[in-house]
């Protein structure tokens, strides 16, 4: 029988700084620590506003 590895991935939702959705859900690698790219934030799509803004990352 095979031993599982401890799960070293956590989810993150990704908040629209405008309208303040939670627009996605991502799973990073927390055991390097949060990765720099995503701690200044993400331009992604928002569907309210039909554009890309900037997305930061809210733990829940």
């Amino acid at each position: 029988m095979a031993k599982k590895k401890a799960a070293a991935r956590e989810y993150l939702w990704l908040q629209c700084t405008e309208t303040g959705d939670l627009n996605y859900r991502t799973e990073v690698n927390t055991k390097g620590g949060m990765p720099e790219g995503l701690k200044e934030g993400l331009k992604k799509y928002s569907p309210r506003l039909r554009r890309h803004t900037l997305h930061k990352v809210k733990r829940k």
